[in-house]
C-alpha cells in the first residue's frame, strides 16, 4: 500500500469505515510480531503485545499526523509496548564490558555475520540474540530482518541516527563476542 493510498485508508477509518482497520492489521501484523517476538522471549506474550499494540495503534489512530510514515508511527508503539511490558517482568541481560568490542577487527564481525550457510552458526547466532537487551534486539531486527533504514530506526526508537549507527556498530561486536566465547 503506498503512502497516499495509506493515508487515504487511515482517514476513512477515523471517520468511521473502521472494518478498514483490517487492511493495515493484515499488513503490519507480520512484521510487527516478528520485532516483538526479538525483544520479548515468550511467544504468547509476544502475540498479546503484538494484539495491544493494534489496539493501542487503533485508539490513537486519531493522533496520527502524518508527519512520519504510518510504519514508523506504529513500530514505535510496538517497541515502547515490548519495552515496558519487559520492564514489568524485570527480565535482566547479561552485561559485557563494551571495552572489550574495541580489539575486535571490524572485517572478522562482517565475515563472521555474513556466513548464513553454517547451521551451527546460525544457530549460535539465535542464541546470542537472545542475550541482547531489548534495545539491541530491537535494532538488530529493524535493521537487518525489517531493512529499516536508519533514519527511520531513528524515528521508531526515538534516538539520533548517529547514536542508531553506534549502537548498531557494538551491539554486532557484541553478537561476534557471544558466538565467540561459545
Amino acid at each position: 500500500m503506498e503512502h497516499q493510498n495509506e493515508m487515504d485508508c487511515i482517514r476513512r477509518i477515523i471517520d468511521g469505515e473502521t472494518t478498514l482497520f483490517s487492511t493495515l492489521l493484515k499488513r503490519y501484523s507480520r512484521p510487527i510480531h516478528s520485532m516483538i517476538v526479538r525483544i520479548v522471549p515468550c511467544r504468547e506474550d509476544a502475540e498479546e503485545l503484538t494484539q495491544d499494540t493494534f489496539i493501542k495503534a487503533f485508539r490513537k489512530l486519531d493522533t496520527f499526523k502524518g508527519d512520519c510514515s504510518f510504519s514508523t508511527w506504529l513500530y514505535r508503539i510496538a517497541y515502547n509496548t515490548a519495552i515496558s511490558a519487559t520492564r514489568k517482568k524485570k527480565v535482566s541481560f547479561p552485561l559485557l564490558d563494551d571495552n572489550a568490542y574495541h580489539h575486535i577487527p571490524d572485517d572478522a564481525v562482517d565475515e563472521l555475520l555474513d556466513k548464513e550457510e553454517n547451521e551451527d552458526l546460525l544457530h549460535q547466532m539465535e542464541k546470542a540474540l537472545e542475550l541482547l537487551n531489548m534495545e539491541e534486539k530491537a535494532l538488530i531486527t529493524l535493521y537487518y530482518t525489517e531493512e529499516k533504514p536508519i533514519q527511520e530506526i531513528s524515528s521508531i526508537l526515538q534516538i539520533t541516527p548517529d547514536n542508531v549507527k553506534v549502537k548498531l556498530y557494538r551491539t554486532r561486536k557484541k553478537i561476534y563476542t557471544l558466538v565467540k566465547s561459545k
